[in-house]
């Protein structure tokens, strides 16, 4: 099984105060000593657009990597892949979508168009022998356009894999998935790449992503986006909340018997960690119980 956090990423991005970078940094230090083998670390856009990442350069050149880990980023332009590379990131990210209205909404245009600026970004990648990720956003639902049909996925999954991607993430943006879609839609884009490289991005906002991730495991899926303490969002979907969480995830790998090569304790101190830092509470079921359980320990050898 493989873990992608995407929390000092995904989930810092919508933080309405600034994170300190030394924070970023710390946070994704731990991460890395708690064995994941790939993070996503930040984004190459614009700081107009995302002024909670302008450090990432910064960030990029702080970080202790682990060997084993990938390191990936964001970076929807020249641009910002030129930056990744000086960066030494090990997997570059592109992002589009299923949906015409939220691709224009997210990045500012069609998805025609959005393709039209990753050919030139791939070819980057491609040259500097980096790994090249393709996240369709919205592919179980838009905030704008309602219900998204499976073909209109499938289209993007085959540009995706025309385009050159080793990985390709079926995101559930604003988490109106079900098991009976995750399953068809899974199915149907394991026709156009394998399905041991896809992954399943899931946000908790109705309460599935755990039950979509065991939907997906049945339906050959080993890949899952999660994030620590489940922070973040996304500022282009109202109402959607933060993608599952990394704890909740492990507990119910761990519990299957599934090996991930990560340290559960350890990432629920870094979800504890990670909110007292940042002001929020933790949205972890299984990091606050494991938390709750860990103080009334300390508290009952003191007594």
């Amino acid at each position: 099984m493989k873990i992608v956090e995407v929390g000092p990423r995904d989930g810092l991005q919508n933080e309405k105060s600034a994170v300190a970078t030394e924070v970023k940094v710390d946070l994704l230090n731990r991460l890395s000593a708690a064995g994941f083998a790939n993070i996503e670390v930040t984004s190459f856009v614009s700081p107009k657009w995302v002024p909670q990442l302008a450090d990432a350069s910064e960030v990029m050149e702080q970080i202790k990597r682990r060997s084993g880990t990938t390191y990936s980023v964001l970076a929807p332009n020249l641009q910002g892949v030129h930056k990744a590379v000086a960066g030494k990131a090990d997997e570059i990210v592109i992002f589009t979508a299923a949906s015409e209205t939220f691709c224009h909404k997210n990045i500012n245009c069609s998805i025609e168009q959005s393709f039209e600026r990753y050919a030139p970004v791939a070819d980057v990648v491609k040259a500097n022998g980096l790994r090249l990720r393709g996240s369709i956003s919205c592919s179980f639902g838009c905030p704008y356009e309602g219900e998204v049909p499976i073909s209109s996925v499938v289209k993007v999954v085959k540009r995706l894999v025309a385009l050159g991607c080793d990985e390709i993430d079926l995101a559930d943006t604003i988490g109106v998935g079900t098991v009976n879609r995750v399953r068809e839609l899974v199915r149907a884009a394991s026709q156009e790449f394998p399905v041991e490289r896809l992954a399943g991005h899931y946000h908790d906002t109705y309460g599935q992503a755990l039950a979509n991730i065991l939907a997906s495991l049945e339906a050959g899926l080993a890949t899952f986006h999660s994030s620590v303490a489940g922070l973040g969002g996304c500022p282009y979907a109202p109402g959607a909340t933060g993608n599952v969480a990394t704890e909740d995830v492990l507990y119910l790998l761990h519990g299957l018997g599934l090996e991930t090569g990560i340290t559960l304790d350890e990432v629920a101190s870094i979800g504890e960690f990670i909110c007292a830092a940042v002001g929020r509470l933790n949205a972890s079921k299984a990091g606050s119980a494991l938390l709750s359980k860990k103080k009334l320990s300390g508290i009952s050898s003191r007594s």
